[in-house]
């Protein structure tokens, strides 16, 4: 979800400078949500996970398209480079400075451009640069009304709510239960309506994060949404938020791209990965410990058992960070 919400400042500006382009984004199917409704772009091409490469890429070459920029990277899209001849482009994704960061800790990049900005080398030759702007998500207008809806039947409206997002697909990235569970009593004991936003993944945590709000008292407005909503709707209900509070996810990606302001908290990876809130209102908490970074991604378990890189961040320094949140 990130690295795709990361590529929008790209696609405005290739649009913006080339506004006649016929410009088409290739995405997995289950992501497509995140760009299908952007008047940057021509066309939305998907194709399956695990799907063969022969047929995408007799579609690619039917479309004979004058550029083609891979910002992926990945050993799939390199081999599209063989099946798809014509002007192929790739940015540098600096990975021995980023092992160098990891194994020896120290910080051997060259500058610290974000990974949005990064992507504008693979359009090297397209006049194409950062426009001092942040990341898009184009919302629908039916997911808007379904989200509309659903806060509407719980008495919110827009503005009126913080959502907390616990969820994160790797453990290393994951704030501590008990925390998240601290801080919804704290914000329902502040008077603050709460709503909890993330994946089915997430449901389990979000009734627990819902009842230890409502230990405050029966008026506490605390509701789960975790599982309920589309990768569209989730946009909507974003817009919708007064302000989030989360980890390193593709959500916090997508929080920047509507414009809702974040509290997020850093754990195994660092600034200079680049993947940082792209040009956001935003608070960053992070450590500075010894052994971070400790992975690009985030992995399963803590490398040195303490998991402090999070631990070491109190429900309390959250709490005292959302008092700076505005519009």
């Amino acid at each position: 979800m990130g690295d795709i919400l990361l590529t929008s400042a790209l696609t405005r500006a290739l649009r913006a400078r080339h506004p006649e382009a016929h410009i088409s984004f290739l995405v997995k199917r289950q992501f497509a949500p995140l760009v299908s409704e952007s008047p940057r772009l021509s066309e939305v091409i998907t194709y399956e996970d695990g799907e063969p490469l022969l047929p995408l890429a007799k579609t690619l070459r039917e479309r004979r398209f004058t550029h083609l920029l891979d910002l992926h990277g990945s050993l799939r899209s390199r081999a599209l480079h063989w099946l798809v001849p014509g002007r192929w482009r790739e940015y540098s994704k600096r990975r021995v400075a980023r092992e160098i960061l990891i194994r020896l800790k120290k910080n051997v990049y060259r500058d610290a451009t974000p990974e949005a900005e990064r992507f504008f080398d693979a359009a090297e030759g397209l006049d194409v640069r950062p426009d001092g702007q942040g990341l898009e998500f184009f919302v629908g207008t039916a997911a808007t009304a379904k989200v509309d809806g659903w806060l509407a039947e719980r008495g919110l409206g827009a503005s009126t709510f913080l959502l907390l997002g616990p969820g994160a697909a790797h453990f290393t990235k994951r704030w501590p239960p008990e925390y998240w569970l601290a801080l919804a009593e704290r914000c329902a004991a502040k008077g603050e309506a709460i709503v909890i936003t993330g994946g089915q993944a997430e449901r389990e945590i979000g009734e627990a994060m819902i009842a230890a709000a409502r230990t405050i008292g029966a008026g506490v407005q605390a509701h789960n949404s975790a599982g309920e909503f589309s990768l569209q709707e989730t946009g909507a209900l974003l817009q919708r938020a007064r302000g989030l509070v989360v980890g390193d996810t593709g959500v916090m990606h997508m929080a920047t791209a509507v414009g809702t302001p974040i509290v997020t908290m850093m754990g195994p990876t660092v600034g200079p990965f680049g993947f940082y809130p792209y040009r956001a209102n935003a608070t960053v908490l992070e450590r500075d410990l010894y052994c971070r970074p400790c992975t690009p991604f985030g992995g399963a378990t803590c490398p040195e058992g303490h998991h402090r890189c999070l631990r070491d961040i109190p429900p309390a320094e959250v709490e005292q960070a959302l008092v700076t949140l505005s519009r």
